[in-house]
């Protein structure tokens, strides 16, 4: 099992959502989250005062996945996600030692 980590532009949430729905993803976390990479903010007018903006609106996916889908999964958020501009995110993939479902008592990949 992996867990899949993608911060991606907050105006792509509802295609990525799309796509992975069709492949049979069942689940996701969504998280509203702020953040900078190589972007590092820009510059902004508001009532005539130039300021910084250090860290930019970004949507953070969270999706446990059997190993055999992890690579679809990544690859239809990578193709989705992708507007080629910077600031576009990133993808982590992590090991999962474990899963409960609280509900039921099932474990690991029954539990996903």
């Amino acid at each position: 099992m992996k867990l899949i980590m993608a911060v991606i532009k907050p105006f792509k949430l509802d295609d990525v959502r799309a796509v992975l729905s069709d492949l049979g993803v069942e689940g996701m976390t969504v998280s509203e989250v702020k953040g900078f990479g190589r972007q590092k903010g820009h510059a902004e007018i508001y009532r005539g005062a130039e300021y910084t903006v250090h860290f930019l609106p970004k949507v953070k996916l969270e999706i446990a996945a059997k190993d055999d889908m992890v690579e679809t999964i990544v690859e239809a958020i990578k193709t989705t996600a992708e507007t080629g501009k910077i600031g576009d995110g990133k993808i982590f993939v992590y090991d999962i030692s474990s899963a409960i479902r609280i509900r039921t008592g099932e474990t690991d990949n029954e539990a996903l």
